[in-house]
């Protein structure tokens, strides 16, 4: 555990302004600037801030979604972040909550660390929360060796809209009983290592074709609606031992009497709703507040941090003004309720344990068979079957390649493709994330169209099935979604192809129309 005194010991010797500052969480960029990094240390100090959570780079962070900044990787990324954390825990008056985003492990913001596959592909597995608990145990068990006591993971929000730009591959799928049973098995997976979580994006992101990070969403459903699909897997989880509820940015009008309002702005949802009608006692986390769907309305410095808290945040995450938000809180806010917040906040501190100073490199355990029992359960016949690949097999056929491609899969049919009127497609998306087509280009677009059409196709797709809606899919005599272009992954690509494994994967989401 965190090594600090009771809260009982201290809440009345730590002053109003100390607080306030336990409750911020400013963002810390493990590829800065020396200069940047005394600068966040000096914040630390004066103002006794409580958490971080950190970001690989300020390219990377949620502002620059828009891809407008070019991100410099860093192969020695983990190295530097232990570093970081120990020299910002030196400058803390009281140890710091370290957070990040590790929703598929620590290689969503770090170089050289272990990736597990995205939500989307534990999702089209069939009954399989005891390999989705040691996904979420194995998580758990990197951050806590870096040092990190909080991963604000898992996604809960039920991928209801294909077109959804921010959510998609994050979600365990759009079946609401599959999220909740696969959320909770992450969830006690980290636990078991003594990791805090927090499930988002309350009231539930999964419906919305607007990306947070650039502009605020609208979910204009009933209640009774929401209670139903986007609600569900939050109301269902609250006994579970969840440590926090992070609240998300979009607006919900039957939550707000009707006003377009930022859920994680807004004291109806989080305070009258949230706190007072599902009773959740326990800590809420905002999403950051540096994201465009409410930033961009604050000019004022402070007021943003101001409005968040009083609306019912208890840990201001991604907060950029931070000493003009302490005094705002400070001078204006109810005494009770920062009380309240810092009351939670230090007790998580309290259950929080230490991060291990050995690193990872000196831990790391092998994960390669769990990552071939992921593959092997999540690989996907969305359409054909193994008859139809096995006449394609013997009948040969011609390789054309689209994207990244590397590995297993690629080098064992390059070898096997001969003259013939049959065509095996393989596809492997340059981004995960929908925007501009998932990185394709116009001329590859029209290649993958063109074959397809011609209708003696194999593909088989190594990235996010969402991918698929651009395409004439349905065209094709067979398609196989393998999800991730992980080695293991397209290892048991080539076993499937070979007739050597069988498809026990389910598509988890549903696609649009196909592409004609």
């Amino acid at each position: 555990m965190l090594k600090i005194p009771s809260y009982h010991s201290i809440r009345k010797e730590i002053p109003i302004s100390t607080k306030v500052g336990q409750l911020f969480m400013p963002a810390a960029f493990i590829n800065d600037t020396e200069a940047e990094i005394q600068k966040l240390e000096k914040l630390i100090q004066q103002y006794h801030i409580g958490s971080l959570c950190f970001f690989h780079s300020r390219a990377s962070a949620a502002t620059n979604f828009e891809g407008k900044k070019e991100v410099i990787h860093n192969e020695n990324s983990y190295e530097r972040l232990l570093y970081l954390i120990q020299r910002y825990q030196r400058a803390a008056t009281f140890p710091l909550l370290i957070a990040i985003d590790a929703e598929w492990g620590l290689a969503m913001r770090i170089e050289n660390t272990p990736q597990y596959p995205y939500a989307i592909t534990l999702g089209a597995m069939k009954d399989q929360e005891e390999l989705v608990y040691k996904v979420g145990r194995n998580i758990a068990r990197d951050c806590r060796e870096a040092g990190i006591h909080w991963n604000l993971s898992p996604v809960v929000d039920i991928n209801l809209n294909p077109e959804n730009p921010v959510i998609g591959y994050r979600s365990f799928g759009d079946n609401r009983e599959k999220v909740v049973d696969y959320a909770k098995a992450y969830l006690k997976g980290m636990q078991s290592e003594g990791i805090l979580n927090s499930i988002k994006h309350f009231p539930g992101h999964g419906d919305t074709a607007t990306d947070s990070h650039l502009g605020l969403p609208i979910i204009d459903k009933p209640k009774k609606e929401l209670l139903d699909n986007e609600l569900y897997p939050f109301i269902e989880l609250m006994d579970e031992g969840l440590d926090s509820v992070m609240v998300g940015h979009l607006a919900v009008p039957s939550l707000t009497s009707g006003k377009k309002i930022s859920a994680s702005i807004s004291r109806e949802i989080m305070t009258n709703f949230l706190r007072n009608e599902m009773k959740w006692d326990g800590t809420i986390i905002s999403d950051a507040l540096n994201m465009h769907a409410i930033s961009k309305g604050f000019t004022k410095k402070g007021a943003l941090e101001f409005t968040a808290f009083e609306a019912g945040n208890d840990v201001l995450c991604f907060a950029d003004n931070v000493e003009e938000g302490i005094q705002m809180i400070s001078e204006q806010c109810d005494v009770d309720q920062i009380e309240a917040s810092f009351k939670r906040v230090w007790e998580l501190k309290e259950n929080a344990n230490t991060g291990s100073e050995n690193g990872l490199a000196q831990t790391a355990e092998d994960h390669t068979p769990l990552m071939q029992q992921l593959a092997k359960e999540s690989i996907t016949e969305l359409k054909g079957d193994g008859t139809v690949i096995k006449k394609f097999r013997e009948e040969g056929f011609q390789l054309i390649q689209i994207g990244q491609q590397r590995g297993q899969f690629h080098d064992t049919m390059e070898l096997k493709a001969s003259d013939s009127g049959n065509t095996l497609l393989s596809i492997v998306p340059r981004q995960v994330k929908p925007k501009d087509n998932f990185g394709f280009t116009k001329e590859e677009l029209e290649v993958i169209h063109e074959v397809l059409n011609q209708g003696n196709t194999i593909l088989y797709l190594f990235g996010n099935p969402f991918v698929l809606n651009l395409f004439p899919w349905e065209s094709a005599s067979a398609v196989v979604v393998v999800y991730q272009d992980f080695q293991v992954f397209q290892e048991n690509a080539v076993n499937h192809f070979n007739g050597v494994v069988d498809a026990k994967g389910k598509l988890p989401v549903t696609l649009k129309s196909a592409v004609v």
